[in-house]
């Protein structure tokens, strides 16, 4: 009885997708006299392409890939620079070392191709996260000074997030403070966050550092564990700090 009401309910669904998306009406006949054969043949040749097109469905894929794979862009971004040694693909090349945290690999590549072109906010930008991973802080704020400004907000505050990180490397933490106290409250996520509040913990400056690490706390209680994921490591340094800061340690 139940795999009956399930089957129904599959028709129905199917039915109503024939007739929202304009497909040919033959379906709604299948689907009614022949529903088994007709299900599964609806399924495979007019929802799954679909779905295999959707934006979604493309990063799932690509995320299960890169974890299936983690070698696979790497190898495909080596065989285009192997026929053609273009700046772009240099950065391509690049990219797929520096995803995979090859940092040391990837600099010179990235140096490469801004010495053949201009380099626009997103090379630049690449150049400067590079030489920071390659603790090389003054060249990357070097960088940074030298390239254009970013007309968007989103890139503004993106590209002064890197360069608070570039100050505290280099020591100059009252200019990092003014960022992140800047930023802090636009920036989608919580890195400035967690960012700022250590670096006042690291002053000694407890109570604007719990009151961050608080918002961190009812912020991330709001999130999925999808949304989570990605920050982990983070969010986890968060609560731990939150913790003994309640306890009073």
């Amino acid at each position: 009885m139940i795999a009956f009401v399930a089957m129904l309910a599959v028709q129905v669904l199917l039915v109503v997708d024939v007739i929202r998306n304009g497909r040919n009406q033959l379906w709604i006949m299948a689907l009614i006299f022949l529903p088994m054969a007709s299900t599964i043949a609806y399924l495979v040749v007019e929802v799954l392409p679909r779905f295999r097109n959707h934006r979604h469905v493309r990063t799932a894929r690509a995320q299960i890939g890169a974890r299936i794979d983690p070698g696979r862009d790497l190898r495909a971004a080596r065989e285009q620079f192997d026929i053609a040694r273009t700046p772009a693909n240099m950065i391509r090349l690049a990219d797929a070392l520096t995803d995979l945290g090859r940092h040391k690999e990837a600099l010179p590549f990235y140096r490469d191709s801004i010495g053949r072109i201009r380099p626009d906010l997103r090379t630049g930008e690449k150049l400067a996260r590079s030489l920071f991973q390659n603790d090389q802080p003054a060249d990357a704020l070097d960088m940074l000074d030298t390239m254009q400004q970013p007309s968007s907000s989103g890139d503004r505050d993106r590209i002064a997030m890197l360069r608070a990180r570039l100050f505290e490397e280099l020591g100059r933490k009252p200019e990092a403070e003014a960022i992140y106290a800047d930023i802090v409250t636009r920036m989608a996520g919580d890195e400035a966050r967690c960012r700022y509040a250590a670096l006042l913990l690291a002053d000694g400056r407890v109570a604007p550092a719990r009151s961050l690490l608080e918002e961190v706390d009812r912020r991330r209680k709001r999130l999925t564990r999808q949304q989570i994921d990605p920050d982990a490591v983070m969010y986890d340094w968060a609560s731990r700090e939150l913790g003994k800061l309640r306890q009073g340690i």
